[in-house]
């Protein structure tokens, strides 16, 4: 069955020439509940862009991690004690696979928030799926990581860019007139993935659509920047009625330049890889970024922390909860972590924490910040989506919410 064949499963990638991941972290002993000097400590790993060009989405999200986890800590209520791990890849699939073999020997590490970005889950997913650890991501969207899966590992806390990316052309085209649809992306597997489906959408709503793509310049190793100052020619020549960009902040702020620069006077709009105030200090000149248009899943929120929860979040992060995008959804992505992890024996070594974690949070029904979490058997989120993606435009330098879809 699956339990013996995970047992029998020792092939997992070496941290180092001579040891087995899933062998490198010693069994956690047995632990009264009643004493809390002897609770068992658990590691909850938080892995994304923590440095780099996008390192602001990650910082958003792992502060929201270690709400959730201080705040649990501080009830005195669990059966066990809780730690942060942080996992920087950069949001980079060159990277992620390095970080996700440094958790899985983590000692103690029963679950990751994340991977953040879709093309660093999808190189990491290989090392967690083979240590059978859960990865509950806030952010990764790419419809292909649970595409066709059963009993994945990977799952997440928001709808995927199959929902995201029919919203998008929806928005642009039903909502604002647009009749001619120009769509870029970055060459990376998330943003030619949500590209592809705006394209696509955008054509069944009746848009005609012209595609290119202009590989990342915000990394070492990419294509020089004037790339986007000769593609801004060739839109406002092609003149669409709106320009859809796939990728991430850093280099839409470049495009959104040039762009402004090229005299460019249609509805742009990006996703969830651009909603960052970072995109608008980015842009130069930042009054570039005015008026346009951004998307995240959401979960049906305004997808901030309020309140009390907002005030914790800023005395850890130094930096407002409004407008920290997926902050709201690592925090609920940690807590529905820590919900399963009260169901099931704490009994055994870690390996096999980790496997009945990962079946338990198929099982568990947990009332989020962002809604109701529960996840189907390919790690989506039960339900079609609908009104679960938010829309933004940058307004006088801030990203204010304009509706929902």
């Amino acid at each position: 069955d699956e339990l013996m064949k995970f047992r029998l499963n020792k092939t997992v990638a070496a941290v180092s020439s001579s040891a087995l991941l899933l062998m490198a972290v010693p069994a956690i002993g047995i632990a009264s509940a009643s004493s809390a000097s002897t609770k068992p400590t658990f590691v909850i790993g938080y892995e994304g862009p923590l440095s780099g060009s996008n390192a602001q989405l990650g910082l958003n999200m792992v502060y929201g991690v270690e709400l959730a986890i201080n705040n649990a800590n501080a009830t005195g209520k669990l059966p066990f004690k809780l730690q942060l791990a942080k996992y920087d890849d950069q949001g980079s699939n060159t990277y992620s696979p390095a970080q996700a073999q440094a958790a899985v020997a983590k000692k103690g590490l029963v679950a990751i928030v994340g991977p953040a970005f879709s093309g660093a889950t999808r190189a990491a997913e290989p090392y967690f799926a083979a240590a059978s650890i859960a990865t509950v991501s806030p952010s990764a969207t790419a419809a292909a990581l649970a595409t066709g899966i059963k009993n994945n590992n990977f799952m997440r806390v928001v709808y995927g860019d199959d929902v995201q990316g029919a919203a998008d052309a929806n928005f642009l085209v039903k909502t604002h007139s647009a009749s001619s649809v120009y769509v870029i992306d970055d060459g990376s597997f998330y943003g030619a993935g949500l590209a592809q489906v705006v394209a696509t959408d955008a054509k069944t709503a009746g848009a005609s659509v012209t595609t290119n793509s202009l590989p990342q310049t915000c990394s070492p190793g990419y294509a020089p920047v004037s790339e986007y100052a000769a593609a801004a020619t060739q839109i406002v020549a092609a003149a669409p009625k709106a320009v859809f960009y796939g990728g991430y902040y850093c280099d839409f702020g470049l495009l959104l330049g040039a762009l402004h620069t090229a005299g460019y006077t249609g509805a742009v709009m990006s996703g969830d890889g651009s909603e960052s105030s970072a995109l608008i200090t980015g842009t130069s000149p930042a009054s570039a970024a005015n008026s346009v248009y951004l998307s995240a899943a959401g979960g049906g929120s305004g997808g901030n922390l309020t309140g009390k929860l907002a005030t914790a979040y800023q005395k850890l992060s130094h930096f407002p909860a409004k407008g920290a995008l997926y902050a709201t959804q690592s925090y609920d992505a940690t807590n529905i972590i820590i919900a399963a992890l009260q169901k099931i024996s704490l009994k055994g070594n870690v390996a096999l924490i980790r496997y009945n974690l990962k079946n338990q949070l198929h099982k568990t029904t947990y009332k989020g910040l962002t809604g109701t979490l529960k996840f189907q058997t390919d790690g989506n989120l039960v339900g079609t989506g609908a009104g679960q993606i938010n829309f933004y435009q940058v307004q006088s330098g801030q990203i204010v919410q304009v509706g929902h879809n």
